[in-house]
Parts: C-alpha cells; structure tokens; sequence
C-alpha cells in the first residue's frame, strides 16, 4: 500500500584492553564574563563568531597501539538488571579487517569491538564499562578524519538500530514500509555508509548490549537525564585519548531519546574542553513538555501531530484531494499553516469548553487526514494512539512508521505495531550473528532493549520531564562553530516532524541549525530514498562542519592492529526485557502536567544557568522573541 512518485527531498523549515588514566585535558579559558557578553550576540540568534576548534592539547605524535587481545572470548559476565555492577571489567578487543565500495571508491576499514572503562572527572575512578563497535579507515590522518558517536536512546535501548540500519558499513535490507520483505532481513554492505565521511563508533548504554557499570556503581547509578550524560562524556573523552583521536573532528549521533542526551552531553563535552564539530538529531525529542503523544491523556494540544497525520492519510490515499509523494512537501506546508493559525486555536478552545467543535474545522481535518468526521468530532485534540487505532477500520497502524499497516488478528498486529513488530527479530538475531562475524564473542545476553525506562529519572533542570533545548543552545554559545542536523521522517507518530520544528524555533533560526525531513518513518533510513537524500545531506554537513579541520597539524595515521583470530563459541540469544518505547514513559509519570517552553528572557536565564552565570546577558541574548 503506497504511493508511487518522485523521491522526496528535505526541506528547510521555512518559518522556520589496556588500562588507562584519563589525563586532564586543558580549556580554552574564555572567561564567564566574556562568555555572557557573547551570549546577547551569539545564543538562539543569528550568529557568526570564531572559537570552538579543536581541542586544546592536540594529538602531533603516533599513539601507541594497545597489545593485541590474548583471548578471542570475552570471559566476563555481563548484566541489564539495576542492581547489577563489574567488579573486573576487562578491555579485550577484538579486531578485524574489511572492505566496502561507498561512492564507486573502495574503502579499507578495520572493525573494533569490545570494552572502555569510563573514567570520573577530577577522580578517574573507573565508572563503566561500555561496550562499543568501532569502524575506523585504514590510513586515514587522524588529525583530519571526523569520528562520530552513536546512540540509539529508550532510555534502555542498545544501539542496535542505528548499528544496523543507519549509516555503518553493513545494514539490514529492509525496505520499509514494506511488510512483505523475507525475514530475517540480509546483512548487506551498505553503499549510503558514512564510513567515507567519518570513523563511526557505535555505543551502548549503560544497562544495555553488553554495556554495564563497575562496582561501587550500579547499572540504575546511570539511569537519568544527568547522569547518563556525564558517564557517556566521560566514555567519549576516554575513547578520544586512547585513540588519539584529541585533534579529530568530532561529531554526536543520537537517535530519539538518543537526541536529548546530545544536547546535554553537547555542553558536557564542550564545559569538559572536549569540542565538537556538529550533532545530528535524528528524530529527536529535545523536550519532553511539548509531545502530546506520552501523556496518559493530552494535556496540552497535539496540533504538531496533524502535518504527520496528514502525510500518513496521503500515503495511503485516504486524503482529499489525493496528495501524491512528490507534492507532499507543498502539501504539509499546508497543513502546518492550518495547524498552527487554525487547528492549535480551536484545540485551546475546545479543552476549555469541550462544546462541539467548528465544523468548517473539522471538514479540514478531514479532508487532510483521512480520519472520519466521528473521529475528529469524538477527539478533537486527537492524540496519535487513537489516529493509530482508528484511521484504518479493523487495523493498526505503525507508531515509528505510520505507512505500515496489519489487520487486527494478525500475527503482525499481534504487539500493536507494524513498524516493531516487523523489524525486532531480524534486529536481534543478526546482532549476535554479525558479531561473531567480527570475531567477538561472549556468553552473555545481549539485551537489546532493558528495563531502565521504567525506573528512569527523568528530571532535569528543576523539571519533572527534560527540556534539553536551553542545553543545547549553552552548547552552541560555548562553541560558536557548532553545528546542528536535525532529521525527522514524515511518516513517524512518536516524534513528529512539526513538534521538532516548532521546538527548534526557540533558536530563532540559528544558521547553525538545519532541518531536513525525509520520506520514512522515525528511522527515515530504513527507506531506501530516505537513506540515500539524507546521506546525501550528510555528506554536505561533514564537509561544511569540518572545512577548517586541524589546519596545520601534521598527519598522524594510526597502526595498523593485529586481527584476532575467530572463536568457534556461540551465543545465546539477544533479548528484550520490555516494548516500552522511546519517547514513552512509565505509567507513573504519563500523568504529569507539562512545563511550558521559555522564550525570550526566560529562555536566555535558562541558559545562563547552565552556564553558571545565573542572571542575564543583555538584550537579544536568547533570540527574543517577545
């Protein structure tokens, strides 16, 4: 079921195992004062500005390969659960050697996977122990070549869907929104890889994958907004001083919660003299207080929802007049105009009288969507369960890829939801399969998605749901060079393209930040056009991102390392321990009132908090906008 069409491109949004003793690393010390003047210049607003290159102490020297693994199993014993810490984590690798053609060139990449002991600031204690798979190229100048941290989000997930879907060297054919596709899915070379642009370094999770943390600390010490942050700044600023890696453009891959985490992570990083050179936000929720889709019951309108809706009625032919793919671009610059200067307005009016809504309104709303005039009238505020359940009679919908679609009764409604229950399989399977391919093995569970939302502190900031958005933007004012990707599919129910863009109009159309919305679903690259546009903008970013890279540092290239031989063990099954998805939330907390976003001057001493100043700037020092 589909429409047939040109491919769709983004658009802008025109409103727009070797132990080691992480050394201190020097900063920049531009000086709180300064920091705030530049603030009025510089945050949320259109901005220019120099700073926030490379780290301060580059890498000019060969770094020292680590020995070579004498095992080709890891020993360890590797847990999800809270309670559940290492009292000897080990740092064994395993490593192999590969080639790929991205882009008609034939690349040589070499495959590291294995463990990082996480280390405090200030104290270097061991934290956790991170399990990561990284694809470096052979060869490359390390004071040039970006490297990019991924992560997939939950909170609890492994980042097995950005592993082996996204952008590394092989991925799962999947052809969404296909519900046909054989299963399991092939692990195929993947000619949209970003291994041509950057080495890439897949992470997961504390509690997740193989990732856990080291005693005294426990699995449910890094289970919050702020603290999963800080032990993944403290993963990262490991990895980047073992490796070498002080002088690299370095680049944030976060995916759903996974985007949150980036912005926190981003000033992190950036406080801890550790400096990027661009996010990408791949269907993100910055802030939890505007998505009306993980209440109990909407509390505040869903009228960022209705543009999501109306590209799913579109795709399948449902709307009036129909919309094929090639005019959905024009079509939900439509809909946004009436979201926001029609369909918000009568929302607000509607949860405060619930008197029978206008029905000129309601025409429009179904004629854009597809969704009948009982559905509208019934849920006027209509949240995206509801749209899921009722836009199709006797069928459900896909949450993550509103495209797909099951009649009730069959094995693919059986979890509710087209979109997981088609992919999580093939997913878990093919990640213990692939890493025994890459010669790594262990005899525990590789727990794909754990328990940890359940018992998640998502406090932040003084409020009860995270709002990341004033992170980010301190991000930005500490490093003026920033640069942001934002990503969203039109097709996704759970981040909708139209919350993120109305999120990221508190930046008051920063020119650091770009917005591209994709054909696909809240993974846009398991659509083969999805893939190939946004890795196509990617490389553009990249480029632009580290056009100044290490200017004048000498070349450094990094040995090459031994390959470990493979191990004939096996390995047990990967796991699921819950279907609560990113971006929900437990039941306990599905019945807090939202905080309302800041602007203007309480969006500038939002930030100048997290900065450390605590009172304002100056005038335009958060974009105002009232």
């Amino acid at each position: 079921m589909g429409a047939a069409g040109k491919p769709i491109r983004a658009i802008p949004v025109s409103h727009n195992v070797t132990p080691y003793r992480n050394p201190p690393e020097k900063r920049h010390d531009r000086g709180m004062k300064r920091l705030f003047v530049a603030a009025a210049a510089l945050i949320l607003a259109a901005c220019g500005g120099g700073g926030g290159g490379g780290d301060s102490t580059p890498t000019t020297t060969t770094p020292p390969p680590p020995p070579p693994s004498t095992n080709t199993s890891d020993p360890a014993v590797y847990s999800s659960s809270g309670n559940a810490s290492l009292t000897t984590p080990n740092e064994l690798t395993a490593v192999t050697h590969h080639t790929i053609v991205v882009g008609g060139t034939t690349l040589n990449y070499t495959a590291t996977v294995g463990h990082m002991t996480a280390l405090s600031q200030g104290t270097a204690l061991p934290e956790a122990s991170f399990f990561y798979i990284a694809y470096t190229l052979d060869g490359a100048n390390l004071n040039t070549r970006p490297v990019t941290f991924f992560y997939n989000g939950g909170p609890g997930s492994a980042t097995v869907w950005l592993h082996l879907g996204s952008f590394g060297p092989k991925r799962l054919e999947v052809n969404a929104p296909s519900t046909t596709t054989p299963k399991p899915f092939a692990l195929v070379d993947n000619a949209e890889s970003l291994i041509d642009k950057s080495d890439l370094v897949f992470v997961d999770a504390v509690g997740t994958g193989f990732s856990e943390a080291i005693s005294p600390n426990t699995n449910s010490t890094f289970w919050g907004v702020d603290a999963d942050a800080a032990v993944f700044r403290d993963f990262i600023m490991r990895y980047v001083a073992v490796n070498g890696r002080s002088s690299s453009p370095k680049f944030l891959f976060g995916e759903s919660y996974g985007t949150p985490r980036s912005a926190v992570l981003a000033n992190l990083l950036e406080t801890a003299g550790t400096s990027l050179k661009g996010v990408v936000l791949q269907s993100s929720i910055l802030n939890y207080n505007t998505n009306c889709g993980i209440f109990e019951t909407p509390v505040i309108s869903c009228f960022g929802f209705l543009p999501s809706y109306a590209s799913v009625g579109a795709w399948l032919n449902l709307v009036q007049p129909p919309e094929g793919v090639a005019q959905l671009p024009a079509f939900t610059q439509q809909v946004r105009a009436f979201a926001i200067n029609t369909y918000d307005p009568a929302v607000s009016r509607w949860m405060l009288t619930h008197a029978v809504p206008d029905q000129g309104v309601v025409g429009t709303l179904v004629s854009d969507t597809g969704m009948s005039a009982l559905g509208w009238n019934t849920h006027f505020n209509m949240d995206p369960t509801y749209f899921h359940d009722n836009l199709v009679p006797g069928s459900v919908l896909g949450f993550y890829d509103g495209r797909m679609v099951a009649t009730r009764g069959t094995p693919l409604a059986a979890e509710d939801d087209p979109s997981t229950t088609m992919y999580d399989s093939s997913f878990a399977t093919t990640i213990v399969s692939y890493l025994t391919d890459l010669h790594y093995t262990n005899g525990s569970t590789y727990t794909v998605l754990g328990n940890a939302i359940n018992t998640w502190n998502f406090r932040h900031n003084g409020q009860a749901l995270p709002d990341t958005v004033p992170d980010l933007a301190a991000a930005i004012l500490r490093n003026p060079n920033l640069k942001v990707f934002s990503a969203n599919g039109y097709h996704d129910l759970v981040t909708p393209f139209y919350v993120t863009e109305n999120d990221i109009t508190r930046f008051n159309n920063n020119p650091n930040i770009s917005v591209h919305i994709y054909q696909g679903g809240h993974m846009t690259y398991l659509d083969d056009t999805g893939r190939a546009l946004e890795k196509a903008d990617l490389a553009t970013f990249y480029a632009a991102a580290t056009a100044k890279a290490a200017e004048g540092l000498p070349p450094v290239v990094a040995p090459m390392k031994p390959e470990t031989p493979a191990y004939p063990g096996v390995m047990p099954p990967a796991s699921f321990e819950t279907k609560l998805r990113d971006p929900a939330l437990p039941e306990a907390l599905r019945g807090i009132v939202p905080t309302p976003p800041t602007r203007g001057k309480a969006l500038e001493a939002q930030v100048q908090r997290i900065l450390g100043g605590g009172g304002e700037s100056g005038p335009g020092a958060a974009g105002r906008t009232d």
